[in-house]
């Protein structure tokens, strides 16, 4: 049975302006040098400038292997909760969301769906895909591979370039292999992207 692998990772470290550190480069380069142990056959990554430099480091490492920007990959909040759902802790967060922006972050997120989440057909080839994106897309991507309710996006973070790897088959249901794994950084370049309180 051909198999999907989506190798999902948030961006490298960034700066306020939305530019990777040299950590953030540092951490995409180890990531490269990770994914170079697989067949890949293609690299997506948002238009956003964090996320198409850590790209371009890690396809350093996938010599022919095509890269390409994906506009589903765009950092975005793929679900509002409506009042009755709402978790307490995250009320504040959503304070100014009109619906509109609420309806235009639920299209994103079905189209990122749409898109990557497609078994390949029986008789297709396996395909091995990279994704680099954001902490949003990829808390999406988890709570779809686990048939979670939708407010279950909320706080699944994930570290600068922490892997999440997912399978999916023709007539099964999605398999969650690993999330957030940074079993390739050294120590100081491990949970970045998280507040200093939430890192172990």
């Amino acid at each position: 049975m051909a198999i999907r692998y989506l190798y999902v990772a948030r961006h490298g470290a960034a700066d306020a302006f939305g530019e990777l550190t040299d950590a953030g480069y540092q951490q995409a380069d180890l990531l490269g040098r990770r994914l170079a142990r697989l067949p890949i056959d293609a690299v997506w990554h948002s238009m956003l400038p964090r996320a198409a430099a850590s790209a371009r480091e890690i396809a350093k490492h996938l010599p022919d292997v095509p890269i390409a920007e994906a506009p589903e990959l765009i950092d975005h909040v793929p679900y509002v909760p409506n009042a009755d759902e709402m978790p307490p802790s995250w009320a504040g967060f959503f304070d100014g969301y009109d619906e509109a922006e609420a309806a235009a972050g639920k299209r994103t997120a079905e189209a990122l769906v749409a898109r990557f989440t497609t078994a390949p057909e029986r008789n297709e080839p396996d395909s091995h895909e990279v994704l680099i994106t954001h902490a949003y897309p990829i808390a999406w991507l988890v709570r779809h591979a686990l048939a979670a309710p939708p407010t279950r996006w909320l706080g699944l973070d994930s570290a600068n370039t922490g892997l999440t790897v997912i399978e999916y088959r023709a007539g099964l249901s999605p398999t969650l292999v690993m999330f957030n794994d940074q079993s390739h950084l050294s120590g100081d370049l491990r949970w970045t992207g998280f507040r200093s309180a939430a890192r172990p």
